[in-house]
């Protein structure tokens, strides 16, 4: 049987897009998502890009690599702040953006990696969410319809994976990568440590390896923060030695 693990992100992504292509990609915020996946499909150059995640990365970071470059035309996110590129290409029409509230993307993209076509939900009835969308009533209630969405490639990132595919996620990273790593007709991971079979515990597996087809070991991970708010500390508190 062939071997899923692939030496870097270039090379895992090697035949597997193309443009015009749907690509989803994990993660929250800048947590938790592939970056070396990220910057390899920024190198690659492939045009004409629709992107499902929960954002577009932040200014200078995460996917915001890949608008910059010019290679997405169309968006379905959750949250577009932080990224000033995103806001001016939307406003003069260069991208196009897909607004979904954040449980209603979740739940589709767990919908297309179910093999569920659409759903019914109230968020978002009675307000632009619903235009153009089948809307119907169930004991009193009003819903709207939502499809499934499902990816040509999906990239995700793990704390641990195995060589047959099966991942851990750490906290905030489990948010968006399950799921996504279900809907991708390819999915590709990406991992902080990358073990034999048999290493993970069974019952903290989180991504089956039969929904991952390619995985490699990442490196040079850097923890940036989206907007970092402090407030001056106090002094006593700031030496545990001092006196109140």
């Amino acid at each position: 049987m062939q071997s899923k693990v692939f030496p870097n992100a270039a090379s895992a992504l090697a035949g597997a897009v193309f443009d015009g292509m749907t690509v989803m990609s994990g993660g929250f915020g800048l947590c938790g998502i592939p970056e070396n996946l990220i910057t390899a499909l920024r190198d690659s150059n492939v045009k004409n890009l629709t992107v499902i995640g929960n954002n577009v990365g932040a200014d200078n970071h995460g996917m915001w690599a890949v608008l910059a470059n010019g290679q997405i035309k169309k968006v379905l996110a959750s949250y577009v702040g932080e990224n000033k590129i995103l806001e001016q290409l939307f406003m003069n029409g260069g991208v196009e953006i897909e607004f979904n509230p954040q449980g209603t993307l979740a739940e589709r993209i767990r919908a297309g990696g179910a093999g569920i076509p659409a759903f019914y939900t109230r968020t978002g009835y009675g307000t632009v969410i619903a235009d153009g969308k089948e809307t119907r009533q169930f004991k009193g209630e009003w819903y709207v319809m939502e499809t499934g969405l499902v990816a040509d490639v999906s990239l995700v990132k793990a704390w641990k994976g195995d060589t047959e595919g099966n991942l851990i996620y750490r906290k905030t990273a489990r948010n968006f990568n399950p799921m996504i790593a279900t809907a991708g007709k390819i999915t590709i991971a990406e991992v902080e440590e990358l073990v034999e079979p048999g290493e993970l515990p069974p019952d903290q597996i989180h991504t089956p390896g039969i929904f991952v087809k390619r995985i490699f070991k990442g490196s040079n991970y850097v923890k940036h923060i989206e907007r970092l708010t402090t407030r001056p500390r106090d002094s006593a508190a700031a030496d545990p030695g001092g006196k109140r």
